[in-house]
């Protein structure tokens, strides 16, 4: 198990492959806002867990279970930012800053259960499915449905 700030390297990862192609410490670095040297320290330590694939100054890659833990956090953000704005009814600035300092302090256990709550009370659909935010399929199937809802 890593740490929240570990796992908020990851989703900055993730986020500059999808947006550049590439991943580069000094990209990494400026979206963050820190330094150089703390993002090579994330990276040995990401490296260590066997979630990234990386030699010094070269590109990043990230493996498939880093991937997976990327994709959580975003899926967590997602979660927690629909409840904030459109079930409390939040403003959208308000809702992305909070949700982003909100979901580093929540259990699976309690975004599971928000998850079945917005998606009930926004009727996007009804998670019977045993929902859990550690399983692809089921994230996938709920993207599908938020993506038609907007």
């Amino acid at each position: 198990m890593i740490s929240k700030a570990l796992e908020e390297y990851l989703k900055t990862m993730y986020i500059l492959k999808k947006q550049t192609g590439n991943i580069r410490v000094t990209d990494v670095a400026n979206k963050m806002n820190c330094t150089k040297p703390s993002v090579n320290k994330a990276l040995y330590n990401l490296k260590a867990n066997g979630l990234v694939n990386y030699e010094a100054y070269g590109t990043i890659e990230l493996t498939t279970e880093g991937e997976n833990i990327a994709k959580k956090v975003l899926e967590t953000y997602d979660i927690v930012f629909l409840f904030l704005k459109d079930v409390l009814n939040i403003d959208e600035v308000n809702s992305k800053k909070e949700a982003e300092k909100i979901k580093l302090a929540m259990s699976d256990n309690t975004i599971n259960k928000l998850a079945k709550y917005v998606h009930k009370t926004l009727d996007l659909n009804s998670l019977d499915c045993d929902y859990d935010v550690n399983k692809e399929r089921c994230r996938s199937c709920v993207r599908r449905v938020i993506k038609k809802a907007k």
